[in-house]
Formats: structure tokens, C-alpha cells, sequence
């Protein structure tokens, strides 16, 4: 039940590219403009692994929640705590900001858990505490589905069945709204993630309730509207589009992963990649608002792969990148590439292999990665041969017209829906007990120095992604 993210919208006052913006900025038919009338065009980076982790970013399997609980168990809640407090304040600094503006990035998509700001157990009830993480980010700059990047933990999206988890939502947005109410460096408030409504109208009029409860506290910024399927449908919204709104889609291509095959640019390739997206926004093209393409992004090969090696793989997907920015700069579509740092799947900038936090995890996460245990960072190659013969034998059991009832299909196949309950659910939990007896016995020294591994200085920096994302955010038209 992640609230969906905060999009900060200035670079450090340093920046010769961006100047720090002194107005909020405001939707102009299809453009997003400044104060005074000025054009601009918003290419940033989401925050991955933050204030909202993800298993694939910092090598835990399962769920956020499950990976907080498994270590204090093994570390006591005291350790667990001070470990995870230090990981935050080392993943993004004012290094960090000073990095992306000298690339000429001007915004950050920050992606927020709910649990920073409320305890199940004390619902309504807004830590200051998460206020202060948050600001840790936007200083520097002045779940709705059912997967693990919203910290599910089951494979069903309720908050879309209990009105009281919209109304905990409702409320924590009109505390944020508040809070950043005036504030120029939020560029706007992204208020669900990648919603995923089986009914389709649920998700319609959540926002329409929640666009009125943000502009009673905060009329002037922006809001930013994923659309239903994990932001990529659009259909059963109304023609006319809310207020000061910017509609914004995601825009993965499979050619970026390692299930997906090579990219070669090939005319139908190229074909595939613009039909993909005009499909995506055909809602905005013809409702004349702005777009914005919250994330699209590749993962990058660290070891052989399909019979290539690991560079002529990431050259192959470099080359893909390269033509989707080539796309979204016809028409200015704004953009933030996923994901900012990681340990070396998709990030800008990634853990080094010998720092103190690979060389204690990298059995944990090659074990992970063997089993296919989460999705977004690996093929199933070492272990498809033994699913396979259960997953026909269920597939003999369902009625075949029944294959694709279960929601979202077509998106998601019956495979789709097995492997996410058996692999990255219940075997991820299992396994994530065992990720956390790595940190067994450690004291708060030894913590502080694995935390310290995400330090920008620690990290390397991935050159051709940041060049590539560097030239684009450059190019101005007249």
C-alpha cells in the first residue's frame, strides 16, 4: 500500500544546466510550464530501493516488510533498526543530487512506503519520522497491486476491497500535500503506483475522490496519474482528464530482459517499440494533457547470456534505450529512467563486487538469481526443467477457456500467476529467512560498514546508461 511517490522537480542551485525553480510548476495544454509561461521538460530518475525497497535493488527476496521482520530476528530490533536507518542515509546524499544534476537530469521520482509514515497498528496516526526521511531527499533537490513493489506479501491487490485502505491513503496524501504545500521543489505528487484494478472504474473514481481531498489543502501542484495495469491502460478513463494533471504511462520493453531476446533494431523491432507506446498514450494524445513516462528502463548483464557475453548483451540494450529516448524526444515526453543505484541490474550507479556488502551477500544473491526467485533480474534457465512438469500438470486441471480469467490477463498468463505464488512469494520468504542469518551476529560497526557500501563514492558508475540519459537530457529545441 504504497502511496505512489513525490516527483521533486529542481537540481542542486550549483547546476548550470537546471536553475532551482522559484514557482511550481503548472500543466499547459499538453506542456508543463514554470511561472512564467516558460517551457520544460522533465528527465529524471526514479529512486528505486529507498523509501520504498524492492528485492531485486538490494538482493533480499520476498517482500520489504518480510525482509525488515526477517532481520530483526536475527539482529534484534534495536541492530535492525540502526542497520536500516544508516542504509537510508547513505543511499542518497547531497553527492548523489550533485551527480545527477552535472548529467543535467532535472527531476527525481521519489517512491514512497506507507509504513515510513504510519503503523498498521496505529493507522491515521502520521510519524514525523517519515517527514524527515523524505525531506533527506527532497532537501538536496530543492499497494494498490499485488506485487513485492508494494509490499504486498500476498498476490491479491486489496486495497481495492477495503475501503479503510483507501481512506488511510486519502489521508497520509492530504498530510503530504501540507506538508509541501507551496513548496517550488515538488514538481508534483504521483498518487498511486502502478494501480492494478480488476474492475477498472475503482481506480477511476479513487482519484477523482483524492484530486479533490489534495487540492483542498494544496491547490496549485501538479498531480501525476498512472494509469490502471500498472500504468499502461488507460481505457476506461473519463475523456475529460482532471486538472493541472499530467497522465503518465510506464514504458518497459521486453527486449531490456533477459526472458525478452536481443534487440537489433531491426524495422520490426523499432515498429514493435512505437506501437507499444502509442498504445500507452493514446489516452493523452487525445485528451491534449502532458506525458510523462514514469519508468522504462533495461536490465544489464553482468555474466553470458542467450550465447552472447555480458558486454554484447548491454551493447545490444544500450542500442534499445537509445531508440525508446529517440521516441519520447519527438513529441517531448517526459521521462524518469528506473532506476537511479542497485547491485547491478539496472541502476545509474551499483554497488562495487568487492565491497563489504556483496562479498557478505553474492552467494545469497547468485543462489537467488539461480532459482529465478525474483522476476525482474533473471531467467529461469536453471530451474525451468523442474516446474515445468507441475505446471502442465495444472494446466491439465484447469479447464482451458479458464487459463486467463484471473486478472490481469492477457498480461499475465496462468505461468505468470504459478510462478509468482511459488517462486517469488512463498519460496522468496523461505529464502529470505536465510538472506537474513547472513547478518547473524554482526554488531553495529560491522552494519555501518555494509550500509556504507551504497555510498555514491563506494559505487561504480555505469558510463554508456549515464552518457546516453546525460546527451538526451541536454538537447533543447528552439
Amino acid at each position: 500500500m504504497a502511496p505512489g511517490a513525490i516527483i521533486a522537480n529542481s537540481t542542486p542551485s550549483e547546476s548550470k544546466v537546471w536553475p532551482r525553480s522559484q514557482s511550481i510548476l503548472r500543466v499547459s495544454g499538453t506542456t508543463i510550464v514554470e511561472g512564467d509561461g516558460q517551457k520544460i521538460i522533465l528527465k529524471g530518475v526514479g529512486l528505486g530501493g529507498h523509501l520504498n525497497m524492492e528485492n531485486f535493488i538490494t538482493g533480499f527476496t520476498g517482500h520489504e516488510h518480510e525482509h525488515r521482520e526477517a532481520l530483526a530476528s536475527v539482529l534484534g530490533k534495536e541492530k535492525a533498526e540502526f542497520y536500516f536507518d544508516r542504509f537510508l542515509d547513505y543511499f542518497f546524499t547531497e553527492k548523489d543530487a550533485e551527480f545527477l544534476a552535472s548529467l543535467g537530469l532535472n527531476s527525481i521520482r521519489v517512491p514512497i512506503n506507507y509504513r515510513h509514515f504510519e503503523d498498521d497498528m496505529n493507522p491515521r496516526v502520521i510519524k514525523p519520522e517519515g517527514f524527515r526521511l523524505l525531506d533527506r531527499v527532497v532537501t538536496p533537490a530543492q499497494s494498490q497491486n499485488q506485487d513485492w513493489h508494494s509490499d504486498s506479501g500476498i498476490t491479491q491487490a486489496l486495497f481495492w476491497k477495503f475501503k479503510d485502505f483507501q481512506d488511510r491513503v486519502v489521508n497520509l496524501w492530504q498530510e503530504i500535500a501540507k506538508y509541501y504545500r507551496g513548496n517550488p521543489v515538488i514538481a508534483g505528487y504521483n498518487m498511486l503506483n502502478e494501480p492494478a484494478d480488476p474492475e477498472h472504474i475503482n481506480v477511476v473514481a479513487f482519484y477523482s475522490r483524492l484530486e479533490k481531498i489534495i487540492r483542498s489543502v494544496d491547490p496549485d501542484h501538479m498531480l501525476f496519474v498512472d494509469g490502471n495495469t500498472y500504468a499502461m491502460d488507460f481505457t476506461h478513463f473519463p475523456s475529460e482528464p482532471l486538472p493541472n494533471a499530467v497522465y503518465a504511462c510506464h514504458d518497459y520493453s521486453s527486449y531490456g530482459f533477459p526472458r525478452g531476446g536481443t534487440y537489433t533494431a531491426t524495422a520490426e523491432q523499432n515498429a514493435k517499440l512505437r506501437s507499444s507506446f502509442e498504445r500507452k498514450v493514446k489516452f493523452m494524445r487525445a485528451a491534449n494533457v502532458p506525458i510523462y513516462n514514469g519508468e522504462f528502463g533495461l536490465v544489464y548483464a553482468s555474466s553470458p547470456e542467450n550465447g552472447l557475453t555480458a558486454s554484447e548483451v548491454n551493447a545490444h540494450r544500450l542500442d534499445l534505450l537509445k531508440e525508446q529516448l529517440s521516441i519520447y524526444r519527438e513529441t517531448d515526453v517526459h521521462w524518469s529512467i528506473w532506476t537511479y543505484k542497485d547491485i547491478n541490474y539496472q541502476g545509474m550507479v551499483y554497488t562495487d563486487p568487492a565491497s563489504p556488502y556483496m562479498k557478505l551477500l553474492s552467494p545469497f544473491i547468485q543462489k537467488k538469481r539461480d532459482l529465478s526467485a525474483d522476476f525482474w533480474g533473471s531467467n529461469d534457465d536453471k530451474v525451468k526443467h523442474i516446474y515445468e512438469s507441475l505446471m502442465t500438470a495444472v494446466k491439465e486441471w484447469v479447464p482451458k477457456h479458464l487459463h486467463n480469467k484471473k486478472y490481469p490477463s492477457p498480461l499475465w498468463t496462468i505461468d505468470r500467476h504459478f510462478e509468482r505464488i511459488i517462486r517469488e512469494a512463498l519460496l522468496s520468504e523461505y529464502l529470505g529467512w536465510e538472506c537474513a542469518e547472513y547478518f547473524k551476529e554482526l554488531e553495529e560497526k560491522d552494519l555501518e560498514v555494509l550500509a556504507a557500501s551504497f555510498k555514491i563514492e563506494n559505487c561504480i558508475l555505469r558510463d554508456g546508461l549515464n552518457r546516453a540519459l546525460s546527451e538526451d537530457a541536454k538537447i533543447r529545441k528552439a
